[in-house]
């Protein structure tokens, strides 16, 4: 079994599998007269090579964050895959393409409360930060259910950000109501139109601009930079 996270470069996390499941990854130099000179690191497509040529039906590789994995190391996969490797890979939505189309798909539980809680005590402890547990009470909503905001959320408050106001992102879109209400205005203007009756002609009308004029003027945005910078 090998468990491989890949962090950018494709030598290493390969060389992290072949060191997990014991495979060589260098080979011995030669002079002219065939005397061995030192050891030299194997290239990328040797490393595949070699750990491809060690596995079999009863290796497992265990891949956290597989959505970071690049297009040559998934056809790389799929490869080991077809010869018989168990491919595990870890990640927070499936990417629906590649080797991930022909995998099962498990969908975890999310961590409870009290291993939020212990995530954040330990990042404490890790931090050299002493809190009391009406405190960790206080923040744990801040973290959800989610282990790597519970992190962030006791960096945070080592360097006193949780006390900050929080900006609020999230907005409710009624875009659609006001072009549902264009329309309506349009309508009653047309029935107006052919009916001959003025006033709903009028009012459609009237009705009609004022509600694109106030679009119009919803749309503008300031700079979303802060005074100062």
């Amino acid at each position: 079994m090998a468990i491989a996270i890949y962090k950018g470069s494709v030598k290493k996390f390969l060389q992290t599998i072949a060191f997990e499941l014991d495979i060589p990854t260098t080979e011995t130099t030669y002079n002219k007269n065939g005397e061995p000179t030192g050891e030299k690191d194997l290239t990328v497509d040797a490393l595949k090579e070699e750990i491809a040529s060690n596995c079999s039906d009863e290796t497992l590789f265990i891949l956290p964050e597989a959505k970071r994995l690049t297009t040559s190391i998934r056809y790389w996969l799929e490869e080991l895959i077809s010869n018989g490797v168990t491919v595990c890979c870890i990640a927070p939505v499936n990417p629906a393409k590649d080797i991930f189309l022909e995998m099962l798909e498990v969908e975890l539980e999310l961590p409870g409360d009290r291993c939020i809680r212990e995530v954040m005590e330990a990042e404490a402890q890790k931090q050299g930060l002493t809190l009391s547990p009406s405190r960790l009470a206080e923040l744990q909503p801040l973290a959800g259910r989610n282990p790597m905001l519970a992190k962030k959320v006791i960096r945070n408050e080592k360097l006193g950000l949780n006390r900050q106001k929080p900006e609020h992102t999230q907005y409710v879109v009624i875009m659609p109501i006001i072009i549902a209400m264009l329309l309506a205005f349009g309508i009653v203007r047309f029935v107006g139109m052919g009916t001959g009756n003025k006033g709903l002609y009028i009012t459609g009308g009237v009705c009609l601009v004022t509600g694109m004029a106030l679009k119009q003027l919803g749309s503008v945005r300031g700079a979303r930079k802060r005074l100062g910078q």
